[in-house]
Parts: structure tokens; sequence; C-alpha cells
């Protein structure tokens, strides 16, 4: 259901929830959040879309505040989506015209939930400093998405210089994937101490300097950040160790071969993660996330120190190739197909009516020779049994008779 309030206040956006829920009772009341959303009007559905699916894990109020033009009268066009337009949260979509954009808390304080934590998040441009801006002031986690800069070396730059607890970025999110499969590498043996680490991505992804940036400084080894080709974001990770390198490569963006001394390639899938899950990762925790704040303070200032191109990185064996992991990828991916369709192609095995007997008959038949089996053995202890019986009644008569034939002589 979408309601359509064009030119209207925050009392009347007040007043229509209350409608809402005195009518068909549309709006539920159990909501564990309220999430803002920053962006301009060109780019509201699709973080309207994102925030829908991630109220599907946390039921909040969405709260969109739509940029619009800056020049003109003071207007606030407002629209209320619930039910299916709003997937499991309230969705209030706030269009604000002329001087009321540069007054974004004043439109939204009167549409808070009570006693609710309130999660400002910006998916597009966001301020240079969270910490001034009206609406980064009264929430209590900040997430801005330094990869949808338009400079977003220069944006991360800025999350670094003006850091505060609570603060947080999707680009670190992208990153949780790779560091599970990364740790837990490391957490099997041998535990050898990492020498090296060479980290290569695109010089646009936000998401590579911060994964170097983590590595430096968990590992306290040397990082080298190696460049690829814009658009591509991570690309491979290698950790040296003494008894061999441990390395991460996705050639494809899609599927990763992890690589380790003295165990099998694997094969994982490591895509891109989209917005939602994201966001709905960052909505699980109203915590400050210490370890993004420790990489940017400690790790970060470590990345660009040592650079090269892929190329070099590959030459001075720093790096496997590319192209080499994908041909093995290939080809592992080839092998498994063909297993597949060889699978598909084996004859089917016979049911019980194609050339065995069904399962009651050849039970039927088994308990049909057991039975005969019993009849003979009772018939044969039967047969025994009387000719014992007769061989007792003949052996008295065959003692009488010689004492009858010496009696008969004895008389004569």
């Amino acid at each position: 259901m979408i309601i359509d309030l064009p030119s209207t206040s925050t009392s009347a956006i007040n007043k229509a929830l209350v409608d809402l829920r005195d009518s068909g009772g549309a709006v539920a009341l159990g909501r564990v959040l309220t999430l803002v959303v920053i962006t301009d009007d060109a780019h509201a559905e699709d973080a309207i879309s994102a925030a829908n699916e991630a109220s599907r894990e946390h039921p909040c109020r969405v709260l969109v505040l739509a940029r619009g033009n800056k020049r003109g009268a003071a207007r606030l066009d407002a629209q209320i989506r619930v039910g299916g337009d709003a997937g499991a949260s309230e969705v209030i979509v706030l269009r604000a015209y002329g001087p009321l954009v540069e007054h974004g808390e004043t439109t939204i304080v009167s549409l808070l939930l009570p006693d609710a934590p309130i999660v400002a998040y910006w998916p597009g441009a966001a301020p240079e400093d969270l910490r001034t801006d009206s609406i980064g002031r009264i929430a209590q986690r900040r997430i801005t998405d330094s990869a949808e800069a338009r400079d977003p070396a220069k944006a991360l730059e800025l999350r670094r210089a003006t850091y505060r607890a609570g603060d947080t970025d999707l680009a670190w999110t992208r990153l949780t994937n790779w560091r599970a499969l990364l740790a837990a590498a490391l957490d099997q043996p041998p535990y050898e101490p990492v020498t090296s680490i060479t980290v290569a991505g695109a010089p646009d992804s936000p998401s590579t300097e911060l994964l170097a940036a983590w590595l430096a400084a968990k590992l306290k080894a040397p990082v080298v950040r190696a460049r690829t080709k814009k658009g591509t974001g991570v690309q491979s990770v290698r950790l040296e160790r003494k008894s061999g390198a441990v390395e991460l490569i996705r050639p494809d963006q899609v599927v990763a071969t992890l690589t380790q001394p003295g165990q099998p390639d694997r094969r994982l899938s490591l895509a891109r993660r989209p917005v939602k899950d994201c966001l709905t990762e960052e909505l699980r925790r109203l915590d400050p996330d210490e370890v993004y704040g420790e990489v940017l303070a400690e790790g970060l200032p470590q990345v660009n120190k040592r650079v090269m191109s892929v190329r070099d990185a590959e030459n001075a064996g720093k790096l496997s190739g590319t192209k080499k992991a994908a041909a093995r990828q290939a080809a592992a991916e080839a092998q498994s197909a063909k297993v597949s369709e060889s699978m598909k192609g084996a004859p089917p095995e016979p049911e019980r009516g194609e050339g065995l007997p069904p399962a009651n008959e050849e039970t039927a038949s088994t308990r049909r020779t057991a039975v005969k089996s019993a009849a003979t053995k009772s018939a044969a202890t039967k047969s025994a049994a009387t000719k014992t019986a007769a061989a007792k009644k003949a052996a008295p008569a065959k003692q009488a008779a010689p004492r009858k034939r010496a009696a008969k002589k004895a008389t004569a």
C-alpha cells in the first residue's frame, strides 16, 4: 500500500500513520530501530529496495530523506509505504525542496521511533565529516559506502581523518567472506608467521585498500599493493610463510581458488556481495566496529608505502599469474562438468520388477523353502522314533524265544 501526501507536514504524516494503525492495523509496532537513509531523489528507489530487504531480518521504520532541488520555495512531499511495498518495515519517503534540504534533522526528528536506536545510511555521497552532520550527530551507527563516491580513495581518507566510534563502511563489509577464508587458512598448521603480504586489486576499489590494511595491522608484516584494471575489485591475496605461500585468487569475480602447501586446490564461491546483504549485516550490530577503526588508524597508512603493477608483482614472484589460475580453474570446472555428465549418462539401477523378484515374492519363496525343510526334518525325526520303539518291543521277544526251545527239549 502506498499513500501519497503532497505538500504536507510532519504532523500530517504522523496523523496518517495513526489512522492506518487504527483502521486496519496495517502498521505493526514491533520495530527494533529507525533507519534513516539520506540520498538524492534520483537514487531513492535503489536505497528503498535495499532497506526493504534488510528490514526482513531487522523490522524497522525506514525514513528516506530524498533531497531535491535547493532552489525555490520550501516544500515537503511525503509517501507512506506499508505491506508488500515496504518489506517487514514501514517506509516513509520525504522529498524536501528549497531550504528544507539543509535541515534534515528538523524534518525527521518528529518521525523517529521513541526509545529506539538510530542508524544513518548514506548510499551515495556522504558528508565529509559525519561528526558535524546534523543527522550524523544523533545516530548511534553511521553507514557510508566509499565505493560509490566519485573518488573512492579520497573518501576513504576522509573516513580515516574523521572517524568516530559507530562509523562503518560497506566497502569494509564486502570483505567479510575474504577475511573469514584467510583467517581460516592461517588457523591451520603449520602455525608460522607471515613474512610478507601482497594484495592485488583495482585502484578504484576501497575494499582492496581496507583488506591490505587489515592484513598489515593484524599480521605485522610488510604489505605490497599490486594494482589491476579498474572495475575488477579485489583480485588476489598472497601470504608468504616459511613452508610456502597461502594464496587466494579470484580471477573471474565469482569463484576463487585457495592454494595452500601440502593441500589440494580448493574452489570457493566468492562473488561480490550485493548492497542488501551488506546492509543487513551491518544492522545486526549497534555497537562500534572496533576492528574497522583499528584498520583505519593503524593499517591504512602502511598500504600505500609500496605500490606496483600486477605484472611487476608476478615477475618478482610476489603473485601467481592470474591467467594460469584462471586456466586451472577452468580445467577443474570442465572436469567437474564431465563427471556430472557421465553420472547423468550412467544406466539406472534395475528396479525390483526388472530382473529381480519383488520383495514380497522373495520373502514368500524363502518362507516356503523354510517350511518344506522343517517338514522334512520333522518327518525324519518321527520315522526314527518309530523304528526305535519297534526295536524295543522286538527285543524281549527275541530274548524269550531261546528259553522256550530249551524248556521243550527238557520235557521231551
